[in-house]
């Protein structure tokens, strides 16, 4: 891996462009152009031109220090907090943000733009007798990368060092969430390709964007997604048209390691005896959020025994799965109540016998226990058939793009991608 390598966001474009020597369709949507500054202002052509100052917040710092430090006039300052509260308030600033203030040679403010985050500007503009202040998109132009990497231990560790490849790792796992459990699945060699949008402003490398196709190799299996727009929103495919969604989760938990498995018989940590133990233990941190994995009705949710605080979903075609140990139950699980999947039910905590933070999650189909790991889960939707020859050429270009990647090198495209529709 390169040092070059980096991390992911999600942005939400979905419009379809032709990549690199027809290798590549891709819905993107993206300006290519760069992110604004503060926005005009009228000079009078006999005076000097405006001088800017152009700087990143502090720690600590408020911007009224700012005004401060660099001798600005505190009325216009007063002026430009009441014409921002409505738009993002600017006692709401960060350290490490950036920001543009542009001055008139009397030193009176022009305007200012301040980053809210990678994706929105606060811009507060002079316009007589005060300020006005809208947010505006920053605009990256898109560029397509490719990752590849082989597992030693985990993806996160096969992925280059940094947060923005700790966030790829995230965005992977969301897509491929009803089949690979990302902490527990991979093995020594298994590998990765990933083809995905980069972010780039004033030359540079910003953060990632959507992923736009993955392949995993976990296990022996070889597992793909394409990103396509099938009608109403972009989703994951898999060669067949298959939508990755399926009705459950592969796990409840998003970051977690199996401390017990799925076994006829286990020697219990506190009674000391051997029992069957018909569910996963997941071990993590207390607090932990834990999600359904499925659409259901909440049978069950209170304190029961050695289970602790305890919840019980049912879903649609005989199955329940259940959540013990739990340190509270979040708000609004109850008995009846309707949840979707991925809705937070409750924290991993150490309730009824258990020995430290863990979740037990368990699931039935008609009253049977099975194993979390190995059940095969009802599968999702499919591209409509009037969309399917449109997502084979789709499809099909992201194979081969994936195909030349190797799994041991990050590339860049090195050129930017503008948008078509």
């Amino acid at each position: 891996m390169t040092g070059d390598d980096r991390g992911i966001r999600k942005v939400r474009p979905a419009a379809v462009a032709v990549l690199g020597a027809g290798i590549l369709a891709v819905f993107l949507g993206v300006p290519a152009v760069r992110g604004p500054g503060p926005a005009p202002v009228s000079v009078d052509p006999g005076k000097e031109s405006p001088r800017e100052i152009a700087d990143t917040v502090r720690k600590g710092e408020t911007v009224a220090a700012i005004f401060e430090k660099h001798r600005l006039d505190i009325g216009d300052l007063f002026r430009m907090r009441q014409a921002s509260a409505g738009v993002h308030p600017l006692k709401d600033i960060s350290a490490g943000r950036p920001y543009t203030i542009t001055l008139d040679p009397d030193n009176n403010v022009l305007s200012l733009a301040y980053h809210i985050n990678d994706d929105e500007i606060l811009r507060v503009v002079r316009s007589e007798p005060g300020y006005r202040a809208d947010k505006v998109p920053i605009e990256y132009e898109v560029r397509i990368g490719t990752l590849g990497g082989v597992v030693q231990s985990n993806i996160v560790s096969a992925l280059p060092a940094g947060g923005p490849s700790a966030l790829l790792a995230v965005e992977l796992s969301d897509i491929f969430s009803w089949d690979v459990d990302f902490n527990t699945d991979f093995r020594k060699g298994d590998t990765f390709r990933i083809l995905v949008e980069e972010r780039w402003l004033d030359g540079a490398f910003r953060k990632y964007g959507d992923i736009l196709a993955a392949e995993l190799s976990v296990d022996g299996r070889v597992y793909r997604a394409y990103r396509f727009d099938a009608g109403g929103r972009p989703d994951y495919y898999d060669d067949e048209g298959k939508s990755l969604r399926k009705a459950f989760l592969k796990a409840p938990l998003s970051y977690r390691r199996i401390s017990s498995g799925f076994t006829k018989r286990r020697m219990h940590p506190i009674l000391k005896i051997a029992r069957p133990h018909l569910g996963i233990d997941y071990a993590a941190p207390a607090g932990t959020p834990v999600s359904t994995v499925g659409d259901g009705t909440v049978t069950f949710a209170g304190r029961k025994g050695p289970n602790g605080n305890l919840v019980i979903v049912r879903h649609p075609n005989g199955y329940t799965t259940s959540y013990g140990h739990l340190a509270r139950i979040a708000k609004g699980i109850r008995r009846g109540a309707e949840v979707r999947q991925g809705d937070v039910i409750g924290t991993v905590g150490a309730t009824g016998l258990a020995t430290g933070p863990h979740l037990d999650y368990r699931i039935r189909r008609n009253g049977t226990f099975l194993n979390p790991l190995t059940v095969n889960l009802p599968q999702g939707g499919a591209i409509p058939a009037d969309r399917m020859a449109d997502f084979r050429g789709v499809a099909e270009g992201f194979a081969r793009s994936l195909t030349a990647i190797s799994p041991t090198r990050h590339a860049s495209s090195g050129s930017p991608e503008t948008s078509a529709r």
